[in-house]
């Protein structure tokens, strides 16, 4: 009788139960909407990104929901060796250095805007002004390597297996959160620095593009609006000729896009270190 009672208890630990907590529908269901939102998406301009970050963030707060419950924390403190659940650990922290970076960066951005602005408004297109742009631009070459760097950590992130468990665990859903938390991040970094290289990021993207042809072209030119682009090349112009056209707009949506930014990852960034808390208190039972 002891061993029966075992054995059920082992099936029931080895995934979510055959009658699932509210708060597992819930998860799929914004886990299938994430998806199907992230396959359509044909753009990377700063609205799609901020909004893949703030469906991000209620995704981990759905996650971070369900290991709260402590049916659940049981079962990841049986069923889950010390290796598995400090990977998740190594992946969530560098998750938030990740996303530390990018605050650091569009803090930098915004900073160095500033500070163009009112070199411009005390200078104007002058020699004065050249040597204030130029510090902008080079600080933009000092963040795209920082960036870099960021992207190098991203890919360092290791997918630890559970090939014991069923499809459908626990352990499944957080490393599907960790795994499309990797790709948004890889969004945002790519938008700060490097756009070519972002376009190069999704094939898929570019296959669903060509699937939804009356998208195209609002589509395309969405893609290549980039903020940041459009201030260094504003600013480049400036510098060389004196003249740029639409510069202040520039400015102003730059400034209008680092703001909404930096609130989308701060919110991700507290989401990040509210379930890697929930993760130590499991490890700490």
């Amino acid at each position: 009788m002891e061993s029966n009672t075992k054995n059920s208890l082992h099936i029931r630990c080895n995934s979510l139960p055959s009658s699932p907590h509210p708060l597992v529908s819930q998860f799929q269901e914004h886990l299938q909407r994430f998806n199907d939102s992230e396959a359509a998406t044909t753009s990377f301009s700063s609205s799609s990104i901020s909004h893949k970050l703030n469906g991000l963030k209620d995704l981990h707060d759905y996650a971070d929901k369900l290991i709260q419950l402590p049916t659940i924390q049981q079962d990841l403190a049986l069923e889950f060796s010390d290796k598995l659940i400090d990977g998740l650990l190594d992946g969530s922290l560098r998750l938030i250095d990740i996303c530390g970076t990018a605050q650091d960066c569009l803090l930098k951005s915004k900073e160095n805007m500033y500070e163009i602005q009112s070199a411009l408004r005390r200078k104007g297109a002058n020699n004065g002004f050249t040597v204030e742009g130029g510090k902008y631009l080079a600080s933009r070459k000092k963040m795209k390597k920082v960036i870099q760097k960021a992207l190098g950590n991203l890919k360092g992130i290791k997918f630890e297996s559970n090939k014991d468990k069923e499809a459908f665990s626990v352990f499944s859903i957080l490393k599907e959160t960790e795994a499309i938390t990797i790709r948004s991040i890889e969004s945002l970094l790519l938008f700060l620095s490097d756009p070519k290289g972002q376009s190069k990021q999704s094939k898929w993207s570019r296959i669903s593009k060509l699937m939804q042809p009356a998208r195209v072209a609002c589509d395309s030119q969405e893609t290549d609006s980039n903020e940041f682009v459009n201030v260094d090349a504003a600013l480049q112009s400036l510098i060389s000729q004196k003249t740029s056209e639409n510069f202040d707009n520039h400015m102003e949506d730059l400034e209008i896009c680092i703001e909404d930014l930096e609130v989308t990852v701060e919110n991700l960034s507290r989401q990040l270190i509210r379930t890697r808390v929930s993760l130590l208190n499991i490890l700490s039972h």
